[in-house]
């Protein structure tokens, strides 16, 4: 039977986690596990050890946009906190509503918003983790700007647990935009789609989000065609002079904020729907460049989506056979790609991470730096580490 733990202070995470380590036995680590079917499956151990009732603030400096929280705090709930002094973290992708601080972090989620303020790498400014030697090690700080050589606090995103356990992560934050507006625009094919996305990020102006939708995928959100979706943030001037400007790539269905909101929480929740629909679903992510992007949305037969404005694609499959061979195709053409998200069933006869590169032999040396008995989420970097 595993052993759950549930440590309620950053000392005790440490002591459960050396304790498990001297019994050499192997540990799942994770936070709300909302994100379990991303990435590899952990290979069963004698130890479980949950970060969720590690949910304090630790540190808010509103005015200096920086604070400091534990890794088991809902993600969601940080905002609400944030948001009342006008302030936010830019994160969210799939199911980013439901998981925690840590969570994100390990999974390094982003999504329509990476366009303007980037990664958690960018946003991420410190970190205490616990390691399995029985150290607590305190990276980054809080400040902005950190000088001091190497930041081990970004080893540890989208590592998936599988170096230490994250105990507190302090980000810098981002003021509230007074306004905001989403513009959609259908096009009958990819290619005109992909121009007008040019137009918009090659001019003057500067948006939040630059999305685009397949026809699959836009049937299912109650659109036609291929939808670029253009999200803006700032004052009123400067959200009517984007909405003029904008008008140049052709006759856009303006939102509302309420229908603005039902759409960005609907697209990120594409991934949760249909995980939870098809017992064998998968999802594809790859990375191409931007004069790329438009080809590899175009080569998705079912459901596909772009963050056009990073190169970013993700395609949805009911079937794992068809994610095997949409991914082989994207990797003989050059891109770089990950089976994201699988059900447990069929991640045994996936290969999740078909070219991880040459920096793949770099990974492997930090991870027995810091692991080197692999007792720490065996099997959740894409089963790779």
């Amino acid at each position: 039977m595993s052993e759950i733990q549930h440590p309620e202070t950053t000392e005790e995470l440490r002591r459960v986690l050396t304790r498990a380590a001297r019994e050499k036995r192997g540990i799942e680590l994770f936070g709300a596990n909302t994100k379990r079917l991303m990435a590899g499956s952990p290979v069963p151990g004698g130890f479980q050890i949950s970060t969720v009732r590690l949910k304090r603030i630790v540190q808010y400096e509103p005015r200096d946009l920086t604070v400091s929280v534990e890794a088991g705090m809902s993600f969601a709930e940080l905002n609400r906190e944030l948001a009342r002094n006008g302030q936010t973290i830019p994160l969210e992708g799939a199911y980013s509503d439901e998981g925690t601080v840590g969570g994100m972090v390990a999974a390094n989620i982003s999504g329509a918003r990476r366009r303007l303020y980037g990664t958690a790498r960018d946003l991420v400014i410190g970190m205490k983790f616990a390691t399995l030697d029985g150290s607590l090690v305190q990276a980054g700080g809080m400040v902005v700007k950190n000088v001091a050589g190497l930041d081990m606090s970004k080893l540890l995103i989208g590592s998936f647990g599988t170096l230490a356990a994250i105990a507190t992560v302090n980000f810098k934050l981002v003021p509230r935009p007074g306004a905001s507006r989403t513009l959609l625009f259908s096009f009958d094919d990819v290619g005109n789609a992909m121009r007008a996305r040019d137009a918009a990020i090659r001019g003057v102006l500067n948006p939040v989000a630059v999305d685009v939708l397949n026809p699959v995928l836009a049937a299912q959100l109650g659109l036609r065609g291929f939808v670029l979706a253009i999200s803006f943030a700032g004052s009123e001037m400067v959200i009517e002079r984007s909405n003029r400007e904008a008008e140049a790539f052709g006759s856009p269905n303006a939102l509302t904020p309420e229908e603005e909101h039902r759409f960005w929480t609907a697209l990120r929740n594409v991934t949760a729907r249909h995980m939870e629909k098809f017992r064998e679903g998968a999802v594809c992510r790859i990375s191409t460049a931007l004069a790329d992007c438009g080809a590899a949305l175009a080569s998705v037969e079912g459901a596909g989506h772009a963050h056009a404005a990073s190169g970013v694609v993700r395609a949805w499959f009911t079937r794992p056979e068809a994610a095997t061979r949409w991914l082989g195709g994207a990797v003989k053409r050059g891109w770089k790609g990950v089976i994201e998200f699988s059900a447990d069933s069929v991640k045994p006869g996936l290969s999740l991470w078909p070219n991880p590169g040459g920096d793949f032999e770099i990974m492997k040396q930090i991870k027995h730096m810091f692991d080197p008995e692999g007792l720490l989420n065996r099997g959740r970097l894409y089963r790779l580490l």
